[in-house]
């Protein structure tokens, strides 16, 4: 499988999100912006369970790019510790055992299981579980 953007993540194992660093301010986004002004910054893996709620209908196409079958899927805002807050899926976890101010890391999904090509996407899942 393939990364769904490139300069997303870090080459590294496991691997890290690239955000980016305001180079006068020190302010840091995710995304990495282009162009001169940031400088690509690795996040932390780990983080805090910020804000989240059930994506339970198929978002509009574009820019929706998954499977037609839909099954709902947890998204939620991970504050990472003095850096940013990521807004991504959230993975390896039943809804109801989803809480507030839980420990989560990164981990790498594919966007759409069933498809052979399908290209991977960032989530994070409790600290601790098994992709």
């Amino acid at each position: 499988m393939r990364d769904i953007a490139e300069g997303l993540f870090t080459a590294e194992n496991p691997p890290r999100l690239i955000g980016g660093r305001d180079k006068e301010s020190g302010r840091i986004v995710f995304p990495c912006p282009p162009g001169d002004r940031f400088e690509p910054f690795p996040l932390s893996r780990t983080g805090k369970l910020w804000s989240y709620t059930i994506q339970r209908f198929r978002p509009k196409s574009p820019p929706y790019a998954g499977p037609e079958a839909f099954r709902p899927w947890a998204v939620g805002y991970v504050e990472l510790p003095g850096e940013v807050i990521v807004e991504s899926r959230l993975a390896n976890v039943e809804f109801e055992d989803i809480r507030i101010g839980m420990d989560l890391e990164l981990t790498l999904v594919p966007l759409n299981p069933e498809a052979a090509d399908s290209v991977l996407v960032h989530a994070f899942q409790p600290a601790g579980a098994s992709a």
